[in-house]
């Protein structure tokens, strides 16, 4: 079960017809256009930056919803029309799936697993053909499905840098300084369609997540419920993925998944959701909510202090078996061989029997 100690949000604060649901929300949404899932969930507080407590869960590497940072202010014009118009004729990463799920993967891993079938691709396409497929698939009513995932650079129009160079740095700056992070490694522009859903997996970078058009649902489940989700192996392309699929676990192969416990919000345009490294994230746009538009800001987290403080913490220890995996790929010189020796080393040694 989780360990997380996330603050409760004061109801008082909270948005005027917010819903005592675990995300809070607005007319804006109803709860019919979320999927249904067979675990509990608690809501992220949702909190003014200035609120001291927002403060505390940041420092505690927790989620909380910021509600009034006005971090991506000069994007929130942003929708598909004014992009195609302003973005420049780059070309952008887009995936795409037969269903609403996408499941990503590492394509350097593929040969790793010879029978490996990725189940969405990506290929490179100009915004307007995106544009174009987008609307092809609502009017046919088709099962593919796109996603854009594109990190913005120096490639997009002027219109879009100024918007950019407007949002409010000197916020997420002290942000960064006050926690000793790292750089940022990357602004990523996310533009979905409907229903699209991100399966649950972890990132090892802090994550300020930006909504700027329709609303996301966002679960996140806190380091400590690894072993309840069941990731892939570190070798595996869908590395940092849950193997269990949310609208069908199979139980009997993740028992533990029924141990399980969320935590969620909906987030709309102006939203800012602090998503800390190795939280894991299941994100999807909300049924019959039409496009969505994001923009994360992906931060490498601070130097491993000099001196370790026990006991461990959770992402600790995440980090520590990842890095046995990884070794020990390597120096058997073939990851299959990884789990049965793991297996190997710890079956009947370390369960408590009889003495």
């Amino acid at each position: 079960m989780a360990t997380a100690t996330v603050v409760e949000a004061d109801p008082t604060t909270a948005d005027d017809g917010a819903s005592a649901y675990s995300g809070v929300h607005t007319s804006a949404w109803t709860d019919s256009q979320l999927r249904q899932y067979p675990f509990q969930t608690r809501q992220i507080p949702r909190l003014s930056h200035t609120d001291p407590r927002a403060e505390l869960l940041i420092d505690n590497e927790e989620p909380v919803v910021l509600t009034d940072t006005n971090l991506v202010y000069p994007a929130l014009k942003w929708d598909i029309n004014y992009l195609q118009e302003n973005i420049g004729n780059g070309d952008f990463s887009v995936y795409i799936a037969e269903n609403h799920k996408f499941l990503y993967y590492d394509e350097k891993k593929m040969s790793n697993f010879e029978n490996f079938v990725p189940k969405s691709r990506r290929i490179e396409m100009k915004f307007s053909e995106f544009v174009e497929k987008m609307h092809q698939t609502q009017e046919l009513d088709g099962k593919e499905r796109v996603y854009l995932q594109q990190t913005l650079n120096d490639t997009v129009g002027r219109k879009i840098v100024v918007d950019f160079l407007g949002f409010n740095w000197n916020w997420i700056n002290k942000q960064q300084t006050k926690r000793n992070w790292g750089q940022l490694t990357s602004n990523l522009l996310l533009i979905g369609m409907e229903g699209n859903v991100t399966p649950a997996h972890y990132d090892e970078q802090q994550n300020f997540f930006a909504q700027i058009k329709g609303h996301k649902r966002c679960i996140l489940f806190p380091p400590d419920q690894f072993e309840c989700l069941y990731p892939y192996p570190v070798h595996h392309p869908c590395d940092r993925q849950s193997q269990v699929d949310f609208e069908n676990p199979d139980y009997e192969r993740f028992p533990k998944f029924k141990d399980v416990v969320g935590y969620e919000a909906v987030v709309g345009p102006g939203d800012v959701l602090h998503i800390p490294m190795y939280w894991w994230h299941h994100i999807e746009s909300l049924l019959d909510g039409g496009v969505t538009i994001t923009v994360n800001f992906w931060y490498k987290g601070a130097p491993t202090p000099k001196r370790i403080e026990y006991p461990l913490k959770a992402h600790q220890k995440v980090a520590i078996m990842r890095n046995i995996e990884k070794m020990l790929g390597e120096a058997l010189g073939d990851p299959h061989e990884v789990g049965p020796l793991l297996n190997m080393m710890i079956k009947g040694r370390y369960e408590q029997g009889p003495s």
